[in-house]
């Protein structure tokens, strides 16, 4: 990860801008440089992963112009090559540096030709104007606000820009900002034509698309590293990579010291697959007191994303501070794509394709972002197979009749696809789903309820989450949560589109909890 910064005209507050980008030294602890850029400013923090000498050194300049990124360019060695036919030479290693050539052949059009996860804003020098990006799932984060005098801002986080803009949004995914204008160049989850190809040739492809997407994430200067809880998603993404490697893979597991239930699958997982498997321990004590360090991290309310992320921030403390990996490879974004447990409530193929449509849309402020602030406030990169863009387009325009639960077994298409190929045991890839914030211990999320039911009376619960009209608190924890994100983002809830919630207008899914515990259907999930 990196941190980037455009201050787009000139500077209100030089001291308040350079205190602003220090809050994001973590994510790149290496380097750290600020350029001018016409009237404004360009800013870099560097964690250096592709391309480690000094000449991947962000901003980069050429011909008057300047750009920084943040961000993996899965397609870099192909335009690369085409860029140095066209007469272009290259400083570095690092994958960010094809950029500017690419903006000077091809203009915001770059946009969709590039396969990758990446924020970026460009100072075109010559026009003296303002360019912007973030890639189409918003893998990489982008947020942007406006100072006091009308100025736009942006930022990787919107941290960056807390006490620099009044109202703080994120960049929506798959649009540029040019011209004072947002533009959509992609969107993922738009399907212009249904694809009907059978069960096996569509499970193949899945196969062989997962696999690609996992390939090309393992290619790092620096070290790589797996996160693996034990389900079916962190679980194909180890075995794939471990076929892919000349040597065992390094891989970290997290649960509950009292009620661990991932832990026991993901040391399955690692002794069948060989992978050098590093396991940790958090207890109560460790959750409630990083309660506080994970909301703010996060900068969202979201209940969900608060509980997934306390496992997930502490695993990567460890790492961080116990290894030299840098890059993680994670399993986020098959849910969306393949259903969660509450989908098997849809009411037919439509809804559950409209359903998923709304989920990659919003990737970008639940799942995706706690992997990218867990990961990124611990100086480590990470990287999602699931989100590639080739395998995310497949599978939604697939038939939504066939990814529906029918089989008797949530995401049968994906187990089906590894299925008789000796890549995962049998009982870990037909395992029930279990969502991670339950995984790492069911008393984990009841020690936070149970936290929270300390903290107010039923007075001061009803009295003081009626202060909030946008995404109102509806329990105690979430009332605890909104009042830890006010105190470090005040007024800023809108960055959220509310809270991640089983869709209410399905019958079985009108709950007042996220997690799927609660569902008729969970079974022996998780146990």
């Amino acid at each position: 990860m990196c941190s980037i910064f455009g201050y787009c005209g000139p500077v209100a507050d030089r001291t308040a801008f350079e205190g602003a980008f220090q809050k994001t030294k973590s994510r790149g602890p290496d380097d750290s440089r600020v350029i001018a850029a016409g009237k404004g400013l360009l800013a870099f923090h560097r964690l250096a992963i592709m391309g480690l000498t000094p000449e991947g050194m962000q901003p980069f300049t050429l011909n008057g112009c300047a750009a920084v990124c943040n961000g993996e360019l899965y397609s870099f060695t192909r335009e690369r090559a085409k860029l140095l036919e066209k007469g272009y030479s290259f400083k570095s290693d690092s994958d960010c540096e094809i950029l500017l050539p690419m903006y000077f052949e091809y203009g915001v059009d770059l946009f969709s030709k590039l396969d990758a996860e990446f924020a970026c804003v460009i100072h075109d020098g010559r026009t003296d104007e303002w360019i912007a990006a973030r890639d189409p799932i918003g893998i990489r984060p982008l947020y942007y606000g406006y100072d006091e005098n009308g100025t736009i801002l942006f930022a990787s986080e919107a941290k960056n820009l807390v006490g620099l803009s009044k109202k703080i949004l994120p960049f929506p995914p798959g649009h540029y900002y040019k011209g004072g204008r947002f533009i959509r160049y992609a969107d993922p989850a738009k399907v212009d034509a249904i694809c009907h190809d059978d069960l096996e040739t569509a499970c193949g492809n899945i196969r062989e698309k997962l696999i690609a997407g996992v390939e090309k994430r393992m290619v790092a200067d620096a070290k790589v590293g797996f996160l693996l809880s034990g389900g079916l998603d962190s679980s194909l993404v180890c075995a794939i990579a471990a076929r892919l490697s000349d040597r065992p893979i390094r891989t970290f597991a997290i649960g509950m010291d009292k009620d661990a239930i991932d832990l026991k699958y993901a040391r399955q997982v690692a002794d069948f697959i060989g992978s050098d498997h590093t396991e940790a321990y958090m207890t109560r004590d460790e959750v409630l007191v990083s309660l506080e360090t994970v909301v703010k991290l996060l900068g969202t309310f979201d209940i969900t994303t608060v509980r997934a992320s306390m496992g997930m921030y502490l695993v990567c403390k460890a790492i961080h501070e116990t290894t030299d990996v840098r890059v993680l490879l994670t399993g986020e974004i098959s849910d969306e794509l393949f259903g969660y447990k509450y989908t098997d409530f849809a009411p037919d193929a439509a809804a559950f394709q409209t359903e998923a449509e709304k989920r990659i849309r919003e990737l970008h402020a639940y799942d995706v972002l706690r992997a990218d602030r867990c990961i990124s406030v611990n100086s480590l990169e990470a990287r999602v197979p699931f989100g590639d863009l080739d395998f995310v387009k497949y599978v939604m325009a697939l038939d939504p009749e066939m990814k529906m639960n029918r089989y008797g077994k949530g995401k049968y298409l994906l187990r089906h696809a590894f299925e008789g190929l000796g890549y995962l045991p049998d009982p870990i890839l037909w395992r029930e789903k279990a969502a991670f914030s339950d995984a790492v211990g069911h008393s984990m999320v009841d020690d936070l309820k149970e936290y929270a039911e300390t903290v107010y009376s039923d007075e001061e619960y009803e009295k003081r989450r009626k202060k909030y009209d946008y995404a109102q608190p509806f329990t105690k924890e979430s009332l605890l949560y909104r009042e830890l994100f006010e105190k470090h983002y005040p007024g800023q809830a809108e960055m959220i589109p509310g809270f991640w919630m089983p869709n209410k207008e399905w019958r079985g899914c009108d709950v007042n909890d996220p997690s799927a515990r609660v569902l008729s259907n969970y079974g022996d999930s998780g146990k």
